[in-house]
């Protein structure tokens, strides 16, 4: 177990759901409390709701967790322990997607994804993480060994158990919210569906792990890849989900509204999201026609000619904070994560902060040293 102070933390943790939670817990006490406080000022700003409140909101979403991943439940008790808090504030993190995109509707949130095939055993699966500046610097790099699953990396929040990245087996998730009232707390919050994913040895072991268990709790777009596919999954609590599958590029690419599932009365549609999606579109349409594919498509040239577009600012693909709004409202971009997913050795780099901004972090290598 490791925990290097410089950039970003990058944390190892291996042993029982218990133990690793336990030293999530531990050694991320300060972040993960850091991170309650800002969502507790976020809920009591949109919605005039205490953390208390909140907590007894996230109830029935402990018992779902506890019965339908009792190892992900006992990670989250361990995380409590560790961090010296109560069970039900680690809980309330890992929902609050479900509860923050029913109720944060006056967020104009972000994340553009992209996957891209390489050739036929290799896809690149990228995306740009918007969201809140208050929570940068409680974000860690964490990797995650168990016995009898592939090995988990991940850029996550302090607390959460399950985000962005990819595994030994060569499988990466990408997540864009949908923005929508409606959620069902009898099925898993998203943070957990992307931890089921991460622990997938393929994008159909991951398809068929959501699905057996009932479905995810909000409505959602997850862009799971592995060597050989990459799919869109566009997902409603009503239990509908709507499959994109690569184009005749092998491209699939996202923002934060649904483009195929009709299922969700309530979806909300921010205008900036579509113009995002036209907008991806057209920097790849331009990549190609100029000669370039997946296959030659760098990390250094994703991030300068896609990922560092400022387009339509502040509400850009590199997304830049509106300081007209509350501090708890100002999305911007916090990091980017391109991911090679190689089947003999995948890996990803990732820049934390704005890129192409000249005050984004150095690159981090997955895995570190």
């Amino acid at each position: 177990m490791q925990l290097k102070a410089s950039g970003p933390p990058t944390l190892d943790l291996r042993g029982s759901p218990k133990k690793i939670g336990f030293q999530h817990g531990m050694h991320l006490q300060k972040q993960i409390k850091k991170q309650i406080s800002v969502y507790e000022e976020m809920f009591q700003f949109t919605s005039q709701i205490s953390w208390d409140t909140v907590k007894d909101h996230s109830r029935e979403f402990q018992v779902t967790i506890q019965s339908l991943t009792p190892d992900l439940y006992a990670e989250m008790e361990g995380i409590a322990e560790g961090a010296g808090l109560d069970v039900l504030d680690i809980v309330a993190l890992n929902c609050r997607s479900e509860l923050g995109v029913a109720l944060f509707t006056n967020v104009s949130d972000g994340c553009t994804s992209v996957s891209w095939k390489k050739s036929e055993n290799s896809r690149i699966l990228a995306q740009n993480w918007d969201w809140t500046s208050l929570v940068q610097g409680n974000l860690v790099c964490m990797s995650i060994e168990q016995a009898g699953k592939p090995k988990v990396y991940m850029v996550t929040e302090a607390g959460i158990v399950g985000k962005i990245g990819f595994n030994s087996a060569g499988v990466g998730t990408a997540l864009n919210a949908i923005k929508a009232h409606s959620y069902d707390t009898s099925k898993l919050p998203i943070q957990v569906a992307l931890r089921l994913c991460l622990e997938s040895t393929s994008v159909e072991n991951a398809l068929k792990t959501i699905s057996s268990l009932g479905g995810i709790a909000s409505a959602q777009h997850i862009l799971v890849a592995d060597s050989k596919e990459s799919i869109g999954l566009e997902i409603s609590p009503q239990g509908e989900v709507v499959c994109i599958e690569e184009d005749d590029s092998g491209l699939i690419t996202h923002t934060n509204h649904f483009v195929a599932n009709r299922s969700v009365e309530d979806h909300i549609v921010h205008p900036e999201s579509p113009i995002r999606l036209d907008r991806v579109q057209e920097i790849i349409d331009d990549l190609i026609d100029s000669g370039i594919h997946g296959g030659n498509a760098t990390p250094a040239l994703l991030r300068e000619k896609i990922f560092s577009d400022v387009y339509n600012a502040p509400q850009s693909i590199r997304r830049q904070e509106d300081l007209t709004r509350h501090p708890t409202m100002r999305s911007s971009t916090l990091f980017n994560i391109i991911m090679d997913l190689d089947p003999a050795s995948p890996k990803a780099e990732v820049v934390i902060g704005q890129p192409g901004s000249g005050v984004e972090s150095s690159v981090v290598t997955i895995p570190w040293a």
